[in-house]
């Protein structure tokens, strides 16, 4: 039946059919609305979330032996800090942010990356009046309105590292270092440092004349978004991916023969500590990275089993950016990697992270009568660290046992109301069928003995 609102008064029945479809269809879309995740977005369920768990854990350890402390910033900014640091001329600030105004008409933005918003917790929280440098770590989403792709999506997740408050070309080499033991620590190791220094504003000069004098004489091959950057920032056509323009980019001028001396000695002793620490790198002088604040070093970690979008981990120097966020000049330095990027990268080189851990224990109550003192014993496997867990179904204990079995579980243990009555409890061994009855005020004594003493479970 067609809905009377839908029809207004009297329609002829080929309108009314085309009518119908429109509602229908309407109807469908509200439904896939409320079903689907927004395009870009997803679920992470187990068993992959504790894949996730794991490389956050790994993540942390890293972290806490270099002496980072984690930092937690808001998911939005002003709109503001993002378009100062990030840069007016950049693609994720020109196409990419997610931006919205408040009730207060407040322009916000959900952050697009975590060094601005961590430079400006390091202002408003004065950091920079604690022991300097302030070494920092983060975790979370970050938002991008970009075309999803494998290992891409519009609300992304990103650990990231920053040290704020030295220039010292070793803290260049240790942020690398990081990275490259973080990779190594995770069995990853077909990867590649590409390693580059854009210099600083003084010496950039010179050498953005020369660089749009080279590209005025390859504007037609370029595509339009070079050439749009030729007119406001040439420096970010060597960054661009299309293989036209990078056959463009390869036969451009090198930055490193533009460099003052101030920023070839630093480069040069960052190159002589990764050395010393045996970290392999290439110089790739086309390596300048997207964003508008970088200066002097920059790098790249990119895997071979990612294709032509192989990044996996960048970053580099922003000495200037505490100053144009309104701070006093301080240099820093950080990297970001994507964790969908690394887990693809981790997939793709045949390593598999721990999953979903068993159960210690699935506890089958059978009978109305059993249920509270089963739940009282739950309650005492959990406090002794053992992964439990029980029927809430009333299932039978055929149906009870293919439970545990599809939850992997070690053991389980058996309470009927005949067992109730004798204080006793069944414990089944589940790899090798093996049971035993023993004395309901013992059962989890017995089975932590029969798994060793020490519970898995956190």
């Amino acid at each position: 039946m067609v809905p009377p609102a839908l029809l207004g008064g009297y329609l002829h029945p080929g309108h009314r059919r085309r009518r119908y479809r429109n509602y229908r269809q309407v109807v469908k879309e509200e439904v896939n609305v409320l079903t689907t995740a927004p395009r870009g977005t997803r679920d992470i369920l187990s068993p992959e979330v504790e894949k996730w768990q794991y490389l956050e854990d790994k993540i942390r350890q890293h972290c806490h032996r270099y002496a980072y402390s984690e930092i937690r910033t808001p998911i939005f900014e002003h709109t503001e800090l993002f378009q100062r640091s990030v840069g007016e001329t950049t693609d994720i600030v020109q196409k990419e942010m997610y931006t919205f105004q408040d009730r207060g008409d407040r322009l916000l933005t959900l952050r697009p990356e975590a060094t601005a918003s961590t430079v400006r917790a390091y202002l408003e929280n004065r950091l920079y009046a604690q022991p300097q440098p302030v070494k920092l770590y983060y975790i979370g989403p970050m938002f991008r309105y970009d075309r999803p792709q494998a290992g891409r999506y519009r609300q992304f997740y990103q650990f990231g590292i920053e040290v704020i408050g030295s220039q010292d070309p070793s803290v260049d080499a240790e942020v690398i270092l990081l990275a490259v033991h973080l990779f190594a620590d995770l069995g990853l190791r077909d990867l590649e440092v590409h390693l580059n220094s854009i210099g600083c504003p003084q010496c950039r000069s010179a050498y953005r004349q020369e660089l749009r004098a080279y590209l005025k004489g390859h504007l037609g091959k370029l595509c339009p978004d070079c050439r749009a950057r030729y007119e406001q920032n040439p420096l970010r056509v060597l960054d661009c991916k299309k293989e036209h323009c990078r056959q463009v980019a390869g036969q451009a001028p090198e930055l490193s023969s533009y460099l003052c001396q101030e920023c070839r000695e630093h480069f040069a002793a960052v190159q002589e500590y990764l050395e010393s620490l045996d970290v392999k790198y290439q110089l790739n002088p086309n390596l300048v990275r997207g964003l508008d604040y970088y200066t002097k070093t920059v790098f790249e970690i990119v895997s071979r089993e990612l294709g032509a979008q192989a990044a996996i981990c960048g970053g580099g120097r922003y000495d200037g950016l505490v100053e144009e966020c309104g701070g006093q000049p301080t240099p820093g330095i950080g990297f970001a990697l994507g964790i969908e990027r690394l887990l693809l990268a981790l997939d793709k080189g045949g390593i598999e992270l721990p999953g979903r851990e068993p159960l210690d224990v699935f506890l089958a109550a059978l009978g109305s009568k059993v249920q509270a003192p089963a739940l009282k014993l739950l309650y005492q496997m959990r406090q002794h660290k053992l992964r439990a867990d029980k029927d809430y179904l009333g299932r039978s204990l055929k149906a009870q046992m293919k439970y545990a079995d599809k939850k992997e579980a070690r053991y389980v243990v058996i309470l009927g109301e005949e067992e109730l009555e004798r204080r006793m409890v069944l414990i089944r061994e589940m790899a090798t069928g093996k049971q035993e009855e023993v004395p309901l005020e013992q059962a989890v004594e017995i089975i932590l003995e029969k798994m060793g003493g020490v519970a898995d479970g956190k």
